[in-house]
């Protein structure tokens, strides 16, 4: 079985930006530049997860597969009274307060990392139950925790090698996973 992990296009937003859970369009030419690159790499009958965001819903259906299905575990985290803020308005407290505190602190009020991993990983345990390949289009912070849930480490740790992974899934990119 194998999980194709899915990162969504360049989202229609100033760079720069907090938008974690908001729901931010994509950039119209990078979804298009997406899909030409994925639709030779990706497996035609296997199951296509998404995640509702637009950004991914976008690509979920502009790759024509029968049936997507869209799931809310796999949105990004919600970053509460952040998001949609520059990140450099965020005041510095607030983000030393977090990397004090990777995987319990609610950045912007809102959902911790330890929270948002109990839920991908309740959505990785019912996929591998599934026992199918699956695309599955998500989010950085979304794959890291999926690709942690791979390795079987606890839920804590998964979310501590999430969180403290440097941000390098480019835009489009694909993750393998193979079970």
């Amino acid at each position: 079985m194998r999980l194709t992990l899915v990162r969504h296009p360049q989202p229609d937003i100033a760079p720069g930006i907090c938008y974690g859970r908001s729901d931010v369009p994509v950039a119209a030419p990078q979804l298009a530049l997406t899909v030409a690159t994925l639709h030779p790499i990706l497996a035609p009958d296997a199951t296509l997860y998404s995640s509702p965001l637009q950004r991914c819903r976008a690509l979920a259906l502009a790759l024509g597969h029968a049936a997507p299905v869209f799931d809310m575990r796999l949105a990004e985290m919600n970053f509460g009274s952040w998001e949609l803020q520059p990140w450099d308005a965020i005041p510095r407290a607030d983000i030393d307060a977090w990397a004090a505190d990777l995987a319990d602190y609610r950045p912007g009020g809102a959902e911790s990392v330890l929270e948002m991993a109990a839920r991908v990983a309740a959505f990785y345990a019912d996929v591998q139950r599934q026992q199918r390949n699956a695309i599955i289009i998500c989010h950085a912070g979304t794959m890291r925790l999926l690709a942690a849930c791979h390795r079987g480490l606890p839920l804590r740790e998964a979310a501590l090698l999430a969180a403290s992974q440097p941000h390098a899934i480019p835009y489009g990119g694909t993750l393998i996973l193979d079970l």
